[in-house]
């Protein structure tokens, strides 16, 4: 299964796009969509929506995962957000594609297992994972491929959850990292 996992932005909008069979993973692609910010909102959003549209065309993904928004301090920087992901969703829909939504804690326990890990711990992990030889990347594009290795984290993983670390290690010897 391939997979497109997206983290929204209205300046930049990472995204990650990862191979899934049996319990292997594998790099595809990364980057990031760089919006001028001097342009008004609207051609903002439609330069997402081309992007994106054009890396789906080309990369052809199984399915879509995505960061739900957060609202922090700023309320205005989180409905900007929600535009961004209203986009990114519009433009998996006209291609058919199964959404999936993950909140920012969810993909950061899932890759790092700590739901308050730092950008900096989420790209390491994903240069470890992944086994990437990319040494600059932004942090939108590693959160971007953190998203769809959450996703293939959540469908290979069977709902019952651990009661703690021992018994998940137990349970998925193949997870762990060496």
């Amino acid at each position: 299964m391939r997979i497109l996992g997206i983290d929204p932005g209205t300046l930049f909008t990472g995204y990650g796009i990862v191979e899934f069979k049996g319990n292997e993973l594998t790099y595809i692609a990364s980057g990031v969509v760089k919006i001028n910010p001097t342009k008004e909102q609207a051609p903002r959003l439609k330069k997402i929506y081309d992007e994106l549209e054009l890396i789906i065309q080309k990369y052809k993904p199984d399915e879509f995962s995505l960061e739900t928004a957060f609202y922090g301090k700023n309320a205005q920087s989180a409905l900007k957000i929600g535009y961004a992901r209203a986009v990114s969703m519009l433009v998996a829909v006209n291609n058919e594609l199964p959404i999936k939504e993950y909140s920012p804690r969810e993909i950061k326990k899932s890759v790092v297992g700590n739901g308050s890990a730092t950008k900096e711990q989420v790209q390491f992990m994903m240069k470890k994972l992944l086994a990437l030889k990319k040494t600059k990347m932004k942090f939108d594009e590693t959160d971007g491929l953190a998203v769809a290795v959450c996703h293939a984290f959540k469908v290979s993983t069977p709902v019952k959850k651990s009661k703690n670390w021992k018994e998940f290690i137990a349970a998925n010897p193949d997870r762990v990292i060496g």
